[in-house]
């Protein structure tokens, strides 16, 4: 550890405590980044850096809110995701407060069964939604107080199921029923239903990450 309590040899912090974000950030980096040594990219969790209250009025702000906080604790690059479930017959809703739209944060049985009330009345048609995930890199300056931000946004097109199907995923993957599995052709299944690595290819926060990975990888070969 150096004197921050940052692993040495670590090169890029991702604000999560979620290990398997982690993991899935570390699997697209891989082939960009050859023999990349899992210890360079590291989480919030593993630091034990509190995270801050999220603030902001959109995916975006709150998640510059998020990696700004960890490049400021920790010196390094840092990067940081928020998404949520976007409804087009609610306006949006229930958007940067998906994870707490009954009230009670990461309560996720409960947002599931308010928002399916909300929506009895709404004819398939009208169900169309999206998630969409904004993910930022704050790379703090030499200087300690400049910083560079990228930003990048991803989305994933769907209609809203009447009733859960699938053990997969979380949140509001067990009604999500992506525009590619919607229709004739599609097999009608929810993102609960997909195996991990099939969600993760169509994903929100895939794309955004795949999108954002050449630059990751291009701090990680410094």
């Amino acid at each position: 550890m150096d004197e921050g309590g940052v692993p040495i040899g670590a090169r890029l912090v991702l604000a999560t405590h979620n290990a398997g974000k982690l993991a899935e950030l570390r699997q697209i980096l891989e082939p960009l980044v050859p023999g990349l040594d899992p210890g360079a990219v590291i989480s919030a969790a593993s630091l034990k850096v509190p995270e801050p209250v999220e603030d902001g009025l959109s995916f975006t702000d709150n998640a510059l809110v998020k990696a700004r906080a960890l490049a400021l604790a920790t010196g390094l690059p840092a990067v940081a995701d928020d998404s949520g479930l976007c409804v087009d017959v609610l306006g949006g809703a229930p958007g940067i407060f998906s994870a707490r739209w009954s009230g009670r944060h990461g309560d996720d049985a409960a947002n599931l069964r308010l928002l399916l009330d909300q929506l009895a009345d709404v004819v398939d048609p009208h169900r169309t939604a999206r998630f969409t995930c904004a993910a930022v890199l704050v790379q703090p300056g030499s200087d300690g107080l400049s910083e560079q931000v990228t930003t990048i946004e991803g989305s994933m097109e769907g209609r809203l199921a009447r009733s859960p199907r699938g053990d997969g995923g979380f949140g509001y993957d067990p009604i999500f029923v992506p525009v590619q599995e919607d229709g004739p052709a599609g097999r009608g299944r929810t993102t609960a239903q997909m195996a991990p690595e099939e969600k993760h290819a169509i994903s929100h926060r895939g794309q955004a990450f795949r999108d954002l990975a050449p630059i990751l990888a291009e701090i990680l070969s410094r």
